[in-house]
């Protein structure tokens, strides 16, 4: 396996972004309707958080209940901005930044994306998936 490949050659390049004015009803609408697990948060083109499924699954009540799960999403989901939902302390990386240390990076951390920047600019998001399809093409 190849050492020194960067992330860039990796990473989702046209990433799916919340604004921290948007609501938490149109990320979860953005999670199912694209089947992915992370969406940045962006203030402008500078993440300040990145928000997961995960995050919105901790304030909800729809794997408690069935009935009316639509009614109840939607005032849970009023009761929270994205701002006060999302992560805010991420680690970042680079574009050049190599797979083996996002990978190692994505091992003893607890979340599973990393986005990639420029500066502050958002440039791409890398997940523990992009990793396994990695591995996966390398056999």
């Amino acid at each position: 396996m190849k050492n020194k490949v960067p992330v860039s050659s990796i990473m989702t390049k046209n990433v799916i972004k919340l604004n921290l004015s948007d609501d938490l009803t149109k990320a979860e609408g953005l999670f199912k309707k694209y089947h992915i697990r992370h969406i940045p948060v962006v203030n402008g083109n500078i993440i300040v958080g990145m928000l997961s499924y995960t995050d919105l699954l901790r304030i909800s009540f729809a794997d408690a209940i069935d009935d009316d799960e639509q009614e109840v999403d939607v005032t849970v989901y009023n009761m929270f901005s994205v701002e006060q939902v999302m992560a805010r302390n991420l680690i970042k990386v680079n574009p050049e930044t190599t797979i083996k240390e996002v990978a190692e990076i994505l091992a003893t951390k607890e979340f599973h994306a990393l986005p990639v920047v420029e500066g502050d600019l958002l440039v791409g998001i890398v997940t523990t998936t992009d990793l396994i399809k990695y591995l996966i093409d390398q056999y």
